[in-house]
């Protein structure tokens, strides 16, 4: 695939990028009891999953041998419970997922305080060229993730000790029907 391939099947491949990220977690947690939803506005988070009082996260990617040394997160993510940032890295060929970078507090947790970051601005600039701000995100650091190299060792640091035995997790389920 080429660069201008890959820029105009980007929104394309960040989709089946997040299906295939969907797939890794649900397949992990399949009998915890999971729920997978997905906002319909940005409201600081791509995909929201639950597991008992845990809910969680946002996406971002990033291809294997790519430069970005930073990500932009919402101080909307930081206010929900157990806000936290998943970077996945892929194989631009393969889509192979992994390893993922960690930027998130325990289970039931809060962000960790991004107030103090960089303010984030607009990749584009206005009529004049100024690159205006966006005082609602903020700029962290690759150097402030955790680096996991399995989606058993990500889940883990999602949803910890918070998972429900298997047993609690089949009576969830049938209530649920």
């Amino acid at each position: 695939m080429t660069a201008t391939d890959d820029s105009l099947f980007s929104s394309y491949r960040e989709a089946l990028l997040e299906h295939l990220f969907v797939a890794d977690v649900l397949r992990e947690l399949w009998r915890n009891g999971v729920r997978r939803v997905k906002p319909q506005v940005d409201d600081g988070y791509d995909l929201l999953l639950e597991v008992g009082d845990v809910v969680r996260i946002q996406l971002k990617s990033s291809a294997e041998g790519a430069k970005t040394a930073k990500q932009t997160i919402s101080l909307n993510l930081a206010a929900k419970p157990s806000g936290c940032v998943v970077w996945m890295k892929f194989d631009p060929v393969t889509l192979k997922l992994g390893p993922y970078w960690w930027f998130g507090g325990a289970p039931g947790r809060p962000l960790p305080d991004i107030q103090g970051f960089e303010v984030a601005r607009h990749a584009k600039g206005n009529a004049q060229g100024v690159k205006l701000e966006r005082p609602n995100q903020r700029v962290v650091p690759r150097s402030k993730f955790e680096v996991l190299n399995t989606m058993e060792q990500l889940v883990g640091r999602l949803f910890g000790t918070a998972l429900p035995s298997e047993r609690q997790a089949r009576t969830a389920m049938r209530i649920a029907r």
